[in-house]
């Protein structure tokens, strides 16, 4: 059915005001503006509303009904005092020299027309995310392949139908344009984004490492509801390993430098002194037990000198405890005076203490090289937000400066075993890279993003507080994904780092769930999308409270039947021995009686007051 559009008021080079006594426009939706000199010109409808002779033109203050707009529509024709009229404010999507033809007709474009503005590239080869709003009208006229690639999810409805154009990245052009950003606040839906998006990685077989903080990132549980041709086993494309339980530091394999690293993120800043020391101390080799005894026992050395001597010139001293007594002063004579003082070597045993206990010297990182090499997604978890972070600072590094020196090679035409381009992906990015202060993994994070297109290493970076994330790193994110967000600075540090506009930024507070302004230079402008339906969901994806009903629901049910052979029970005379003996676990009185009256109230048991007590039976029994 056709449409009678029409431009009204006074156009601009950007902007343009269009007019129907019948259709109603939709926020982000592309219109095609018939301008007799320029041709077809596409434009976004970014403001619309629609009027009529109830609601009071003079009590309107806004820019779509201003003077000179409602003296456009009476020129076109429009009986603004007796009729419907619908209006959108359209922002033309290429700058003109002069401004369009008020009375321009507009009419909604056909597919092919605005193919290759809304479709970079062919789903097979990209990563589908969602559908692009205000695409609904001309998805009917796309190609079956680019149907039903990206239904959505509700919590309430649980799957829908794709209800447009699929948004699909070109992550090929990443070599470009390097380095995403995920945006948005609690609740948002970024975390089900970062999830969108990993999938997908898996799909095309990106390798990616996966910093996990929140033991949210496991691929193996199927949305719930999910369409069974929707459905896609990911076993077997990714793999979950734990610092300092399956992975950690191969301590022998670090040189000075990368030993200083750790310890400067362990702990904080390293003092020149401290630095001297490891570069001192240490030699290629060292394990973590003979470097740290080394520190221990010069610290003994240096402590209790003038007692080492006169133990070591003692004739009464055990031979065995003269050769230990003999090596620590040797080891004073050799260092003392390079370290200077004990006061570095004591820094430095604390750090390396705090490291040690977290065992994350026990292991190395070859289960995660090898899943890289089979491009494969490996999750990264670890027993604390710090320890993931100093294990982020080692990891990254060494597979960053691997890659780099596969392509450095290829460069002079030498010959090295192939390391595969990856992709680093974390959450609460701030803390690994936060503005203002120092974090353990903080410089090689900066590194990547400055050097690592060249290279073939890509971040993805999710964050409720962009505000807080390194300036640099932020910079360097040519793609950012902006879920709801209601900070003020936050909203402002989105001004500044995307090409988003500000009607655009002013809806940033009242984004739906899992709805995103996507910013890209990959792009070319700002594209609103719905992430579409995950395939997988977390583990920790259940309500809290449904989760609590369920608890005592179950606890109930085994309660239940654990007596139910044993009623009627008077609670005066409980069996608690038998019940505890059923149950597997120890029972109070308070309990068993609590228990039973819930179960009363419940409806699956009869409560009747006897004296001093209580009498429960099945209901519907005699007494």
């Amino acid at each position: 059915m056709s449409h009678m559009m029409q431009v009204v008021g006074v156009a601009t080079q950007q902007f343009v005001y269009v007019a129907s006594r019948d259709r109603k426009f939709n926020i982000n939706e592309i219109l095609l503006v018939e301008d007799p000199v320029y041709g077809d010109l596409k434009g976004e409808v970014i403001e619309t509303q629609s009027f009529n002779r109830y609601i009071p033109l003079a009590t309107e203050r806004n820019s779509l009904l201003e003077p000179r707009v409602l003296d456009g529509l009476r020129q076109v024709g429009f009986r603004i005092e007796d009729e419907e009229i619908n209006i959108a404010k359209v922002r033309l999507l290429e700058e003109l020299t002069a401004p369009v033809k008020t009375g321009a007709n507009v009419r909604v474009p056909e597919f092919y027309e605005i193919e290759k503005l809304l479709v970079s590239r062919p789903p097979e080869e990209g990563l589908v995310l969602g559908v692009i709003r205000g695409t609904a009208e001309v998805a009917s006229g796309m190609p079956e392949k680019l149907k039903g690639i990206a239904p959505l999810y509700d919590r309430e409805h649980g799957m829908l139908p794709q209800d447009g154009v699929p948004f699909i990245l070109d992550h090929w052009a990443m070599a470009d344009y390097p380095h995403i950003g995920i945006f948005g606040g609690s609740g948002s839906g970024k975390s089900f984004g970062m999830r969108v998006i990993l999938e997908e990685l898996m799909r095309h077989e990106v390798p990616t490492i996966v910093f996990d903080p929140h033991f949210e990132m496991d691929f193996a549980e199927p949305l719930e509801g999910i369409d069974p041709s929707f459905r896609e086993d990911f076993s077997g494309r990714y793999v979950i390993v734990t610092a300092g339980k399956d992975a950690g530091v191969a301590f022998e394999e670090l040189n000075s430098n990368q030993l200083a690293g750790l310890l400067r993120a362990s702990g904080g800043v390293l003092t020149e002194a401290m630095e001297n020391a490891i570069y001192a101390l240490h030699r290629q080799g060292d394990t973590y037990v003979t470097f740290y005894n080394k520190v221990y026992d010069l610290i003994e050395a240096m402590e209790k000198e003038r007692a080492l001597e006169e133990a070591f010139r003692s004739q009464e001293i055990d031979p065995r405890e003269k050769e230990r007594v003999g090596a620590l002063l040797e080891l004073k004579q050799e260092f003392a005076s390079k370290v200077g003082n004990v006061a570095p070597l004591k820094g430095i045993a604390w750090r390396l203490d705090r490291i040690g206990r977290e065992k994350v010297f026990n292991y190395g990182i070859d289960r995660v090289v090898d899943a890289i090499k089979q491009q494969k997604l490996v999750v990264i978890r670890g027993s604390s937000l710090w320890v993931l972070q100093i294990f982020a600072s080692y990891l990254v590094k060494k597979m960053y400066d691997q890659r780099r020196e596969f392509r450095d090679a290829q460069q002079r035409g030498e010959h090295k075993e192939f390391f595969p381009p990856f992709v680093v992906a974390t959450d609460e990015a701030h803390n690994f890279a936060p503005k203002n202060q120092e974090a353990p993994a903080k410089s090689v994070f900066r590194e990547v993003a400055q050097e690592g297109r060249k290279y073939g290493v890509f971040l993805i970076l999710a964050s409720q507080r962009p505000a807080l994330l390194d300036d640099t790193i932020t910079a360097q994110l040519n793609t950012k994904i902006v879920f709801r967000t209601t900070r003020s600075y936050d909203i402002a540090t989105m001004k500044e780092e995307t090409d988003m506009t500000e009607d655009e930024t002013a809806r940033l507070p009242y984004l739906p769930s899992g709805v995103a302004f996507v910013s890209s230079a990959m792009v070319g402008r700002t594209v609103p999308v719905r992430i579409r339906a995950s395939k997988t969901q977390s583990p920790h994806r259940e309500n809290p409270f449904a989760e609590l009903r369920k608890k005592a629901e179950d606890r109930d049910a085994r309660f239940f039947r654990a007596v139910k052979d044993m009623l009627p029970i008077v609670t005066t005379r409980m069996d608690l021995v038998e019940i505890e003996k059923r149950l597997g676990r120890p029972v109070t009185e308070d309990e068993a009686r609590d228990t039973l009256s819930r179960l009363a109230r419940l409806g699956k048991l009869r409560e009747e007051k006897i004296l001093l007590g209580y009498r429960y039976s099945l209901p519907g029994r005699d007494a």
